[in-house]
C-alpha cells in the first residue's frame, strides 16, 4: 500500500497526479479487501471479531463475523427500520441511532434523530432512550460512557447556529436503559463550529469532535473532558477535515480530508475526500494518506474506524455524488 506523509510546508503542487478514469475496486493493494459488498457506517465489536453496520441510510443493522463472514441481521425484526447508526457498547449490546420513522431525508436525519439501545440477547428490540442528538456519537471503549451533540434542531430551546456537546453514561440498572449523569462539556455559540462527537481517548479524559464551519469546511478538534481545554488539531492543514477513527493510545486518528483534492487544485470539501492519518499533536505536520479511492473520478472512501488492537481499519467505499455516509460496502485495510 502506498504511504504519503504530508510535510504542508514543503509538498508542492504539482507533485499531485491529476485523477484517473476506471474502478478503484479493481486494484486494490494486497493490504485492502472487500468485506462485504453493500453497507455502509461500519464499527468493530469490541473483541474485534465483528463487524456492524448498516445495510443503508435509514435501513437495518447488520454484522458480519470476520471469521466466518456469516452476516445477520440485528434488527430486522422491526417493521420498517429506519436507523442511520450502529455502535457497540463494552458490554456486548449496540447503540442505534435514527427516527422513529422515516419522514423525509432532513426531517428524519435532523429533528427526529434520537438515540436507542439494542441489547446483544436475540430477539431483543430497540428501547427509545428519550434522547434527541445531531448525526453520530462517541462511545468509551470501556464502561457505558457516550457522548453526542444538539443543535437547535433537535433542541429548540438552544440559540439559532448553538451547538453543545454533551457528555452522559448509559444505565441498565433499571426497568429500561436510561442515560444519566448528562452534562454539557462545551457549548459552540455560533455555526463558525457546529459539533459532531466522535471518538473518547485517553481512557475516556479526552473527546475528538468535528467542528462543521462556514462555505463548507470541516476541523479536527480534541477536548479535555476535565480541564476543557480545546485544540484545533487542523489549524495549519486548513479546508475540509472531518474526524472519523481513533487509534489505540489515543496519539492518532482518521480524518475524511480533501487534502488531495487541494493539493491538485481541484475543489474539495466532503465530496472530495480519502482516509489520512493525522497525529494528534495540535501541529499538523504528520498527516500520511491512507487510502487513494479519490484518486479516480467519481470516488471516495469514508467512515473510518479501527480497531482496538490497531490491527485494521473498516471503511466504506463511496462515490462522489452521494451525500454523506452513503456507502456500497465495506472494505478491510490491514496495517503493516
Amino acid at each position: 500500500m502506498r504511504t504519503l506523509v504530508l510535510l504542508l510546508t514543503l509538498l508542492p503542487l504539482a507533485a499531485q497526479p491529476p485523477q484517473k478514469q476506471g474502478n478503484p475496486l479493481e486494484s486494490l493493494p494486497p493490504n485492502l479487501e472487500i468485506l462485504t459488498h453493500f453497507g455502509e457506517r461500519a464499527d468493530f465489536s469490541p473483541d474485534n471479531q465483528r463487524v456492524a453496520f448498516m445495510n443503508k441510510s435509514f435501513g437495518d443493522a447488520f454484522a458480519i463475523d470476520l471469521k466466518t463472514r456469516v452476516i445477520r441481521c440485528l434488527t430486522c425484526n422491526i417493521p420498517g427500520a429506519a436507523f442511520l447508526r450502529v455502535m457497540h457498547f463494552s458490554n456486548g449490546g449496540y447503540l442505534l441511532i435514527g427516527p422513529e420513522k422515516f419522514t423525509d431525508i432532513r426531517t428524519s436525519r435532523s429533528r427526529d434523530n434520537e438515540l436507542w439501545y439494542l441489547s446483544q440477547a436475540p430477539g431483543s428490540r430497540p428501547v427509545r432512550l428519550n434522547q434527541k442528538m445531531s448525526e453520530g456519537a462517541a462511545i468509551a471503549k470501556t464502561g457505558m460512557k457516550i457522548a453526542f451533540s444538539q443543535t437547535r434542531g433537535q433542541n429548540p430551546d438552544l440559540k439559532p447556529g448553538t451547538s453543545q456537546l454533551i457528555v452522559a453514561e448509559l444505565d441498565l440498572s433499571g426497568p429500561q436503559p436510561a442515560l444519566k449523569d448528562k452534562r454539557v462539556v462545551w457549548e459552540s455559540p455560533s455555526n463558525a463550529c457546529t459539533i459532531e462527537a466522535q471518538d473518547f481517548y485517553d481512557n475516556g479524559r479526552r473527546l475528538t469532535y468535528s467542528c462543521y464551519e462556514p462555505q463548507g469546511k470541516a476541523s479536527v478538534w480534541t477536548i479535555d473532558l476535565t480541564s476543557g481545554e480545546r485544540r484545533n488539531e487542523t489549524l495549519p492543514i486548513g479546508d475540509y477535515n472531518e474526524v472519523e477513527g481513533i487509534f489505540p493510545g489515543g496519539q492518532y486518528t482518521c480524518v475524511e480530508s480533501d487534502r488531495q483534492a487541494i493539493l491538485q487544485g481541484r475543489e474539495g470539501k466532503f465530496r472530495q475526500i480519502d482516509i489520512w492519518k493525522l497525529r494528534l499533536d495540535g501541529t499538523g505536520r504528520s498527516f500520511e494518506r491512507l487510502t487513494f479511492f479519490n484518486d479516480h473520478v467519481g470516488w471516495k472512501a469514508s467512515n473510518p474506524v479501527v480497531s482496538s488492537d490497531g490491527r485494521m481499519m473498516a471503511f466504506q467505499v463511496a462515490r462522489s455524488a452521494d451525500e454523506a455516509g452513503v456507502g456500497y460496502g465495506i472494505m478491510l485495510y490491514h496495517f503493516k
